[in-house]
């Protein structure tokens, strides 16, 4: 399967979320401040990115990350609204690239670049030894 045949730059996706404490440093890391993590933030970066695609997926695809290059510019608190967006860039055949970003209000909390690869969820489950 060719993503180039169903994915086109510029499809884009967004999501919005009020940070809870379980997304902050420190519900991870003791005596860190309670600010909103950046493996949390990539996490809702990946996410755009898989909803902007999503549904133009044929059955029995899904997309995985495979590439992430993010700056996190600023902190945002518990219950901070957080929306990130996510904007298809390039696509190759089986990689498609995106642009994510992340704010706060008009505030930017991050940047970068996100790449999810084509999967077939059957051959992968079987590669993987899984049922």
């Amino acid at each position: 399967m060719d993503a180039r045949d169903f994915i086109t730059p510029g499809m884009s996706a967004e999501r919005m979320l009020v940070v809870p404490p379980e997304r902050t440093v420190g519900h991870f890391v003791p005596d860190m401040p309670m600010v909103y993590a950046t493996p949390m933030m990539i996490l809702d970066m990946e996410m755009a990115s898989g909803d902007a695609i999503r549904n133009s997926l044929q059955p029995g695809w899904i997309t995985v990350g495979t590439e992430v290059d993010i700056r996190h510019l600023a902190a945002a608190l518990v219950g901070a609204t957080v929306r990130t967006t996510a904007r298809v860039i390039a696509v190759e055949r089986r990689v498609i690239r995106f642009e994510v970003e992340a704010f706060e209000g008009p505030r930017k909390l991050g940047e970068g670049r996100h790449a999810r690869g084509l999967v077939n969820v059957e051959s992968f489950n079987k590669r993987l030894g899984a049922t």
